[in-house]
């Protein structure tokens, strides 16, 4: 029972990444049942073995987001006690997965989230909101450590971060790659440290 149980959620997984992908490449229009068996080499009605629809799926979508955002949080923690340089670290990954998924901006901007359903927007937000939090948490150890500025609002200092990435990205996805995003995003992020950094 407990196989089935992991074989269905790497189903479930498989299914939203090919649904990120279609969505990168072509749009959330563009985003089906044919397209996304096709990528997963399913038949279109296995899908609703897993999903009821094209909503589902897009919620399983944003589901992945939330766990490859989260994870990168925890990656970051384990590889410097450093809260600073785990910021500048999470700063890399988080311009990597926007990079290789820009399903997630074209998502994120879509008609589908702004004229879609309310609870689209509600759990848009909550990905977010889940992942300034986890950066607050890391920016609030760096305050303690005495290595950020206690002077600065902790949940401020995630909402600037995630801007140093965020419009970086935006302008990348918009020149089709052709913006120099890494370069931009260490500069920005040296002249964010110099702004948090305890003097």
């Amino acid at each position: 029972m407990a196989s089935e149980k992991q074989n269905t959620e790497i189903r479930q997984e498989q299914i939203a990444v090919a649904a990120l992908r279609i969505i990168g490449q072509h749009g959330t229009r563009a985003l089906n049942v044919v397209r996304i068996a096709g990528i997963v080499g399913l038949v279109p009605s296995a899908i609703y073995r897993h999903f009821g629809g094209k909503d589902d799926v897009i919620d399983a979508v944003l589901e992945l987001v939330r766990k490859r955002l989260r994870a990168n949080v925890a990656a970051v923690a384990a590889e410097s006690r450093d809260p600073l340089e785990a910021l500048r670290l999470l700063v890399d990954r988080h311009i990597t997965f926007l990079c290789e998924n820009d399903g997630v901006s074209t998502l994120i901007f879509s008609d589908q989230v702004y004229s879609g359903p309310k609870k689209r927007k509600v759990k848009i937000y909550g990905v977010i909101n889940d992942y300034l939090q986890e950066i607050t948490k890391l920016v609030r150890d760096g305050q303690e450590k005495q290595l950020i500025r206690g002077d600065l609002e902790p949940a401020a200092i995630a909402v600037m971060l995630l801007g140093l990435v965020q419009s970086p990205a935006i302008l990348w996805h918009l020149s089709e790659g052709n913006f120099g995003v890494k370069r931009q995003t260490e500069q920005a992020w040296r002249a964010f440290e110099r702004a948090i950094r305890n003097s």
